[in-house]
């Protein structure tokens, strides 16, 4: 896709995990040294509103497009932030700008990080990972964005004092840093502030694919395919709870207990549904154990249907409670919910 007609691209999509990871490449031909730096005004983590004119005293500005959500992404925090710090006092503006629209993201594309791409979302990351750069929002109506034409988060334009683009491509060669050979992004900066030639002006990209408005009807798609599942509820007896226990499949497994008439049950089964999705695609398995009588199974499967529970789900097959909970967990002497994570092994590393 070409992007405001100013760069020529070629996009390679490549399986990564859950996600989709873009690789970019520019016609060398193209005549990139006359590429202005696109205008924006876009609100920041800091509540102010940041604009290009902004940074028009800095000698070299560097435009990063990144996200949160995506796990190159993050890999990349951290050196964004030390380039931020070193190269500021030689008067280099770097501003990160988080150009994904989040209406757009699948919910297993976040089973790498617990916030999206919101701008109140970009808060919370920032003041978790103590980033102290400027990063910027554009996904609302994505027009900036657009403009520059980022591939992949992350995705770096750097420019000169009269802001023509003299490199764009990756941060550096590779998002695991003991593998890195070549610091691109920081060469080009080195080169301008020496009055040099930029030694390699553009790079491929990898990370996460921009996130369009036009893959919203993939996320609705796939918000649509989850659902038709059927959603069943079989019932489990103490031999079942103890192989259960057990934790014998080689995943992470979580287990929920939870009973119909249990409001704080009730209160998180979403977010837990959520979880599962967010995270199914990975070595993950998740089970739901009500706790109601054998005979209430008709509103158990009503509930269940209701939050569209495509999880194994199962049901007491026996009104003595205390001996099935014993059978899971002699230690249990509480009511529900009650949740346990068994590791790969089987051996418990949460439960609450």
């Amino acid at each position: 896709m070409v992007k405001a007609g100013w760069r020529i691209i070629d996009v390679e999509e490549m399986c990564f995990g859950s996600y989709v990871v873009a690789v970019g490449t520019t016609d060398a031909s193209h005549p990139r040294s006359r590429l202005a730096a696109p205008d924006f005004s876009l609100p920041g983590v800091d509540g102010k509103v940041h604009k290009l004119s902004d940074y028009a005293s800095s000698p070299i500005l560097a435009v990063i497009f990144t996200c949160n959500h995506c796990p190159i992404a993050q890999m990349y925090e951290r050196r964004i932030e030390q380039l931020y710090e070193d190269y500021s006092q030689k008067g280099v503006a770097v501003v990160a700008i988080q150009g994904n629209d989040p209406k757009a993201i699948r919910i297993d594309e976040l089973d790498s990080s617990d916030v999206s791409d919101t701008l109140d979302d970009m808060k919370i990351r920032v003041q978790y990972k103590h980033l102290h750069y400027p990063y910027l929002y554009a996904g609302d109506t994505q027009s900036v964005t657009r403009a520059y034409g980022p591939q992949a988060t992350p995705h770096v334009f750097i420019f000169d004092k009269d802001r023509r683009l003299r490199y764009e491509g990756h941060f550096d060669s590779s998002y695991r840093i003991e593998l890195v050979k070549t610091h691109d992004a920081q060469n080009a900066i080195d080169a301008l502030l020496s009055g040099k030639e930029v030694p390699v002006k553009h790079t491929g990209v990898f990370g996460c694919s921009t996130k369009w408005p036009e893959k919203a009807e993939q996320r609705l798609a796939a918000e649509q395919k989850l659902n038709a599942k059927p959603v069943t509820v079989e019932k489990v007896n103490a031999v079942g709870l103890k192989k259960l226990r057990a934790g014998t499949n080689g995943h992470v497994t979580l287990i929920n207990f939870w009973a119909t008439w249990c409001g704080s049950c009730v209160t998180e089964f979403a977010d837990l549904q959520d979880t599962y999705r967010m995270y199914s695609a990975r070595d993950f398995d998740m089970v739901t154990v009500s706790a109601n009588m054998p005979d209430e199974e008709p509103s158990v499967l009503r509930f269940l249907q209701k939050k569209h529970a495509i999880t194994r789900n199962l049901l007491f097959d026996s009104d003595d409670t205390a001996k099935l909970q014993a059978a899971f967990d002699p230690a249990w002497q509480s009511a529900v919910p009650y949740t346990v994570v068994l590791g790969p092994d089987g051996k418990v590393i949460y439960k609450h």
